[in-house]
């Protein structure tokens, strides 16, 4: 029984399509770039393989997620919400401005702010499909979307389709 599988990050990949030559059964040779699950056997060999190391070996079943208290909890979606404010304000300047020096600048502090919430809604738990802050994010924003054009029906199937680890 396999208790790994293969996933290729797109924006690694350098198109040396190593993996192909490699992969036993073929799962990664897809016309959408898409590692076939259904025929991975998670050997690693396409990982192993790949130059640009857009391959990871993931589990197929995650650990519960480390409990954190409330008040971290609630400190860390404060600086949450702060800093995607931040990355909007950059990009919204970046995206004003004639000046090129200022452009780049603010485009750089967008990504850069981006990065850290990241690493902030990772630590919280929220990229962690499998928690219940993730649960309890994507249900609130299935009721309430935090935009006119947010995907609510993508958010209910993988409601359905992760499990919640904590409930």
């Amino acid at each position: 029984m396999k208790t790994r599988i293969a996933v290729r990050n797109l924006r690694l990949c350098t198109k040396d399509c190593l993996c192909l030559y490699v992969c036993p059964t073929g799962a990664t040779d897809t016309e959408d770039s898409i590692i076939d699950i259904s025929k991975c056997t998670g050997c690693g060999d396409c990982a192993d393989a790949c130059p640009g190391g857009a391959i990871s070996m993931v589990p197929l079943e995650y650990p519960p997620q480390q409990k954190k208290e409330d008040s971290v909890l609630t400190e860390s979606y404060r600086m949450i919400k702060n800093k995607a404010t931040q990355e909007k304000t950059a990009a919204q300047i970046a995206a004003s401005t004639d000046d090129d020096a200022l452009y780049r600048l603010m485009t750089a502090v967008a990504r850069s702010v981006r990065l850290v919430n990241e690493d902030l809604l990772r630590e919280s738990g929220y990229m962690l499909p499998q928690s219940g802050n993730t649960h309890a994010l994507l249900h609130e924003w299935a009721e309430n979307p935090p935009a006119d054009d947010f995907p609510v029906e993508a958010a209910r199937k993988l409601l359905e389709l992760i499990p919640d680890n904590d409930a």
